[in-house]
């Protein structure tokens, strides 16, 4: 293996000089750092991580926290692009990433205890039961964790603008004529919370009356629970022009309904959606959508996390709120016309 010391011998210069080089300090010319770099890379040279951890302190792994139940985690595309996107920042940082669970092999241990075990600097919470026990023992440790659309008040929070989005979403639908406009909800979280806040809002803005009636739970990216809501909604003797869906993905189970039922979309009812998926605009008719910007969520919980990691007595827990956009899509009739 390929050593400090061997490329110093080569090259004629200090241990020093070449750790200055590889670690890009600014003390030393660009003439001279070139030149060393070349030779490390010719050398095969590979900076050894324990070492760095060692005179860092630092492991550079962050852990990942993730369920793939109903759905979530790597398995549905909003929190698959989110990781992406973080994982990016974080490898230009040098940084890896490691997904951490409440199984080790065939060892039990907490997620917090597997934080531990893996040694990392760092932790991104994106989905699951925010409520568990084990969440809350991983945000009350001495682990940095940024959270992806939940608020700990120990912890930042990185969200997309789930109130405004849902808003922009009534304002569009009002002006194309509709007031009849029923909502179905995903499971209740703060999520939840704040986009029937957001649907509320929007509809007392314009002064649309809301049916009780036409409020429903169901699941998150769920499409068979979307199928069954949807037809319980058309099945009822007064039926609404518009519907909202919990998201995109749930979108599909909605229409698969209107559909079996003999509605044409949007020509005798109009369906909304919620996160922008790639899939939403490939349909026909292109679903009508707020697009939430997963690009900007990742990076800015990258550059949180590694900030507090590296300089946690600058760092103070935030509440991130990213915007999004409004996707018209071809499935809200025009009913002004």
């Amino acid at each position: 293996m390929v050593s400090l010391k061997d490329i110093a011998k080569k090259c004629g210069v200090s241990i020093a000089t070449v750790s200055k080089a590889l670690n890009d300090h600014h003390d030393i010319s660009d003439a001279t750092k070139e030149r060393l770099v070349r030779a490390a890379r010719e050398m095969g040279y590979f900076p050894n991580s324990q070492a760095r951890a060692l005179k860092t302190n630092r492991t550079y792994n962050i852990g990942v926290m993730f369920s793939e139940e109903e759905g979530k985690g790597l398995s549905q595309e909003f929190f698959a692009r989110i990781i992406s996107y973080f994982k990016d920042y974080c490898d230009n940082l040098g940084y890896d990433l490691t997904f951490v669970s409440s199984g080790f092999g065939k060892q039990k241990m907490s997620l917090y205890e597997h934080c531990k075990y893996r040694n990392v600097d760092g932790i991104l919470l994106t989905s699951g039961d925010f409520t568990s026990p084990d969440v809350f023992e991983v945000i009350n440790g001495d682990i940095p964790v940024v959270t992806i659309d939940y608020i700990f008040e120990s912890a930042t929070t990185v969200m997309s603008s789930n109130e405004m989005g849902v808003e922009k979403l009534v304002d569009y639908v009002i002006k194309n004529g509709h007031t009849k406009i029923a909502y179905i909800q995903g499971l209740y979280t703060s999520v939840t919370k704040r986009r029937l806040q957001g649907f509320f809002k929007g509809c007392q803005k314009h002064g649309v009356e809301i049916n009780p009636d036409w409020i429903y739970k169901a699941d998150y990216h769920n499409l068979e629970k979307a199928y069954i809501v949807t037809k319980q909604i058309m099945e009822k003797d007064e039926k609404p022009t518009c519907i909202f869906m919990p998201d995109d993905y749930s979108a599909l189970g909605g229409m698969r309904a209107l559909t079996d039922m003999g509605y044409k979309i949007p020509e005798d009812v109009s369906v909304v959606g919620f996160d922008g998926i790639s899939y939403s605009q490939l349909m026909n008719p292109r679903l009508t959508t707020y697009a939430q910007d997963t690009k900007t969520i990742g990076r800015l919980a990258a550059e949180k996390l590694i900030n507090m990691i590296e300089q946690p007595e600058t760092s103070f827990t935030e509440e991130i709120v990213v915007e999004g956009e409004l996707y018209e899509g071809e499935t809200v009739k025009d009913l002004t016309k």
